[in-house]
């Protein structure tokens, strides 16, 4: 019984904190056809294994977003329609639209850290209250 409900526990805590991944297959799904949420801000990193040192870290921590992770090699086409050309490279939308993006320069360092890209999603979210 007890080894049952620490499995339980390490599901459900997985289930919570895990990365949402999406590809081509369903990166329109994730980013346009959110009828569930008006106003939705969708935050999606283009993410690389060889680079995975310099991921965003913090995603867990950001508030008043969908954040999803794609491997930009099973999203060539994502890749493509964005102009990304390191990774990674943060773009955020809101209902459907590329509002901002932070790009990775030749260090391949994270463009932005926790407070900048909360700060940005907060101004994309105030812009359209008046």
């Amino acid at each position: 019984m007890k080894n049952l409900l620490t499995l339980l526990l390490l599901f459900f805590s997985v289930q919570v904190f895990s990365q949402q991944w999406i590809d081509d297959s369903n990166f329109d799904d994730k980013i346009y056809k959110n009828e569930q949420c008006i106003d939705c801000i969708v935050v999606v990193e283009f993410w690389v294994d060889f680079n995975k040192e310099n991921a965003f870290k913090e995603w867990n921590q950001l508030k008043g977003v969908k954040y999803f992770r794609v491997d930009i090699e099973k999203a060539p086409n994502a890749k493509k329609e964005y102009r990304v050309r390191m990774a990674p490279t943060i773009i955020i939308f809101k209902d459907g639209i590329k509002e901002d993006m932070f790009k990775a320069d030749l260090s391949l360092e994270c463009p932005t850290d926790l407070e900048e890209l909360q700060e940005t999603i907060e101004e994309i979210k105030n812009a359209s209250k008046f």
